[in-house]
């Protein structure tokens, strides 16, 4: 697990690098997160302590008013943000929302604002942390600092001393994330108490549609739990807001006096902790720095704004690849067959309604097809992900999801056997696709999306284990890890939002989409004399064939034996289960059977008739519509 948190720190430091130009001091002390422990229900993780360094308190500074833009590690770039927009309108006196007692100003000069981003020793996920739109070029600067979000800021506000402090940060939706919100208030709150104003703000800014114009009873709270009926209803009523400029260079300039309060060892301007700063071996680094070459990622690929855009712009009109991505979507080798925008979404690097506003340019100039739709279809997904994470809170963590005690098609024992969860997370599983893909991970931090969802139907239905293992080990390994998708993801392919359960017969898919076991011999390289005929399901192989192709099947041998009898239906797909889990079981899809897709909650692998459905095409799907204001 060292290696893949590794790479995901070395994905954020590269956004850092990119969005400042900062140097590299060395540092002496930092507090990383070790290998992740979580609590499923509520995800927690352990820390590494490193040597600390002692450092002089900050200089004291009188301000006026301090209006700090708190960069999260979800929206790090300066187009298309919200909240920096936010800040700079309290920084001209604009703003709607004044600090409590304080009375509406309006400003020949602006107060100048603080971007600040903290690497959050207890919850750094993985991202880059440079906002590449550069704003040491614009004449501002991003402090950086190490530590706990709630320590720094009110650190940084003790020695400014602002008679009005203002903080304004991306809201967030889960749990974690709302407790640090909370620390963050609280903390701040006690460093004003006394001798000043204090007014801290979220703003929404992550997703195409806003939350406020979503077509349903309560807003998000009213939102289905299914995402089809979702899609229609928001795509009928909704409109996409057109992406925010960057604001004027002059707005981004730093408060006057400002460095001499943030230039300390572990929060100035040109702080940037490096690998070797936390104590990580040379191999370690080694590990992270070096690309495999046989990864779907771009080549020298990095975080941040400026690589995010490059991305775009090289994915949609360079290459010309909007027009047929429907087509390639499913591929698995290479990086063009999908467009890779994941990583630089997750981070915040990129916004939605930027990469929605350049399909509708394409779509206008160039050809307007179900690919240049379905771009945004995904990006709706996405959205869907964050409003149903803000609807039901902890549920998408908890074992039996959103549906809790409810008693429904899809409730079923789960098991947690340690071997087996480890022979799937190092691609030891017997089932070739489910390895190659897993490997796949494990070396690059991403996977596709047509593997991410074989992967995780054959650990929930065919292995039976606890999905949240499976949750958690994305979280630990994706490059693009986002915790709404991600959790949303794993939930819904466990049967627990009340939708269908849908099974995905590994072999057949893994013969759908590698036809010619390219992609399971590239990372099943024991399996690369193997037939076409047995590459997918290698265990049909006589010994004879084996010992001519050089590999043997089986337990402690070459490759291993199929972790579950391919042979045996999963009992989940037997009982009833995985329609929309009705209440009591009788739901559509439930015990009673139900109508319409819904019946009997399954797909049957020996139906030849339902191998169009079983590879998930879509191609029947309607194409939408997206609107912008």
């Amino acid at each position: 697990m060292m290696t893949q948190r590794l790479r995901q720190y070395n994905f954020v430091v590269s956004l850092v690098i990119s969005a400042a130009h900062l140097s590299l001091p060395a540092v002496s002390a930092f507090t990383f997160p070790a290998a992740t422990k979580t609590t499923y229900g509520i995800r927690s993780h352990s820390t590494r302590n490193f040597s600390s360094a002692s450092s002089s308190p900050p200089s004291a500074l009188q301000m006026s008013t301090l209006n700090i833009q708190w960069f999260r590690q979800t929206d790090l770039r300066l187009h298309d943000n919200p909240a920096l927009c936010r800040t700079v309108d309290l920084s001209l006196g604009k703003a709607e929302k004044q600090p409590v007692g304080a009375a509406p100003t309006t400003k020949s000069s602006p107060d100048g604002i603080l971007p600040v981003f903290v690497f959050d020793t207890e919850r750094i996920y993985g991202s880059d942390t440079r906002s590449e739109s550069n704003l040491e070029k614009r004449g501002s600067g991003l402090i950086v600092a190490a530590g706990k979000p709630e320590k720094v800021l009110a650190e940084i506000a003790d020695a400014a001393s602002p008679s009005i402090l203002n903080v304004v940060c991306q809201e967030e939706v889960c749990s974690e994330e709302l407790a640090v919100d909370k620390a963050v208030r609280s903390e701040l709150a006690k460093k004003v108490k006394k001798s000043g104003k204090f007014n801290f703000e979220t703003v929404w800014g992550s997703t195409m549609y806003d939350p406020d114009s979503l077509p349903f009873d309560g807003d998000v709270a009213g939102i289905p739990d299914t995402f089809t009926p979702f899609r229609n209803k928001v795509e009928k009523a909704c409109q996409i807001g057109q992406p925010l400029d960057i604001p004027k260079d002059e707005h981004l300039a730093l408060p006057k006096g400002i460095k001499s309060v943030v230039n300390q060892p572990q929060c100035s301007l040109s702080y940037l902790p490096t690998l070797a700063d936390l104590g990580y071996s040379a191999e370690d680094i080694e590990s992270v720095e070096s690309v495999d070459s046989r990864t779907a990622m771009p080549a020298n690929y990095k975080g941040g704004e400026t690589f995010a855009l490059a991305r775009v712009q090289d994915y949609i009109w360079d290459k010309d690849l909007l027009k047929v991505y429907f087509d390639t979507r499913n591929g698995m080798i290479g990086s063009d067959y999908s467009t890779k925008f994941a990583p630089w979404l997750a981070h915040g690097n990129v916004s939605p309604r930027y990469i929605a506003r350049e399909c509708r340019k394409y779509e206008q100039v160039r050809v307007e097809n179900k690919s240049t739709y379905w771009v945004v279809f995904e990006l709706l997904w996405r959205d869907y992900f964050k409003f149903f994470a803000k609807k039901h809170g902890d549920g998408i963590f908890y074992q039996n999801g959103i549906l809790g005690d409810r008693s429904h098609g899809n409730k079923r024992k789960w098991g947690m056997d340690a071997k087996q969860v480890k022979a799937w997370k190092e691609g030891m599983t017997g089932y070739p696709l489910v390895d190659a893909n897993m490997r796949e991970l494990a070396a690059t931090g991403f996977m596709s999306n047509r593997g991410r969802q074989n992967v995780a139907s054959f650990f929930t239905i065919d292995m039976n284990m606890d999905w949240r293992y499976g949750g958690d080990h994305f979280e630990e390994t994706l490059l693009d890890y986002d915790v709404h998708s991600n959790w949303g993801n794993w939930c819904s392919a466990a049967g627990m939002t009340g939708g269908r359960l849908n099974r995905f017969n590994i072999v057949k898919q893994s013969k759908d989409y590698d036809l010619g076991g390219d992609y399971v011999r590239l990372w099943c390289p024991e399996l690369k004399d193997v037939p076409d005929k047995y590459v997918h399901e290698p265990w049909q192989m006589s010994e004879a064939l084996m010992e001519e192709c050089g590999v043997k099947i089986g337990p402690g041998r070459d490759y291993p034996a199929p972790i579950v009898n391919p042979n045996v239906q999963p009992r989940i797909m037997n009982n009833g289960g995985g329609g929309r889990g009705g209440r009591g079981g009788r739901g559509r899809g439930g015990k009673q059977g139900g109508r319409g897709n819904g019946r009997n909650g399954q797909r049957r692998d020996n139906n030849p008739n339902r191998g169009k459905g079983q590879r998930q095409d879509m191609k029947s799907l309607k194409v939408g519509t997206y609107k912008f204001d």
